[in-house]
Order: structure tokens, then sequence, then C-alpha cells
């Protein structure tokens, strides 16, 4: 089955520091604008998961869900958690450090595509 969402070496390495810091975390990706497009990076337990919220995967041992409005628009994409130079959300773990978590995507080939159509949608807290 292809992975739903993916993240990049420098993504992970800054996890690993910001879980060393936090303890076991979580992201949560909205949609909107602003901040609202950013993946947003929670200690597991501050925020709270849904069935309003569709789970993806893990990426660095990170659960990582999206809104159900949210995946509606992006259920084709395959997203990638990447971090660049800037200040991240407010609530967001990371805003301190001078990173920020970003989402780059890209479309579903065919074949994945196909594929994932048979795989259902899960929703509500990772378990």
């Amino acid at each position: 089955m292809p992975e739903k969402v993916a993240i990049t070496p420098e993504a992970a390495a800054l996890v690993g520091e910001l879980v060393a810091q936090h303890g076991p975390l979580m992201f949560h990706q909205s949609g909107g604008c602003c901040d609202g497009s950013s993946p947003m990076c929670y200690p597991r337990g501050e925020f709270l998961v849904s069935d309003a919220d569709v789970y993806l995967g893990e990426v660095a041992g990170t659960p990582f869900y999206i809104s159900a409005a949210q995946y509606a628009y992006w259920r084709h994409t395959h997203l990638t958690v990447d971090v660049v130079p800037g200040r991240g959300g407010g609530f967001s773990v990371e805003a301190p450090t001078g990173l920020r978590f970003l989402i780059r995507s890209r479309v579903f080939s065919d074949a994945e595509a196909a594929e994932l159509a048979e795989e259902p949608v899960r929703t509500g807290p990772a378990g």
C-alpha cells in the first residue's frame, strides 16, 4: 500500500530534537490560510483528535492527522513534512527554534490512487 505521508531527513531530525525536549508528539494538518496551511506539531494528548480527523500514518514515530474537510481536498496527494527557516505557528512546538514545518505535496500516480481507493479512510485516534 502506498504511504500517504512521509518526512524529510531534516524534518525528522527536528522531530527527534523536539521529542527529546517535549516527549511524544503528533502532527495535525487543518488547512486554511496562514498558519492553518502548515502542519502543526503538538505534544501528544494536547490536541484532541476526533472522528473529524483522518489518520494518515506516522512520520518519525509521530502520528499525522488531517482534518476530514482538508482530506477531502487533498486525498489525491502524497504529503511530505519538510522544515525550512522561519517562525512556525504560535502553538506548534517548533515555533521557538527558528524553523517551521511545511507540507510539500505531489499527486498520487494512477496506480497509487487505484491501490489507495481500496483502503478505508481511518478516522479518529490511532491505536
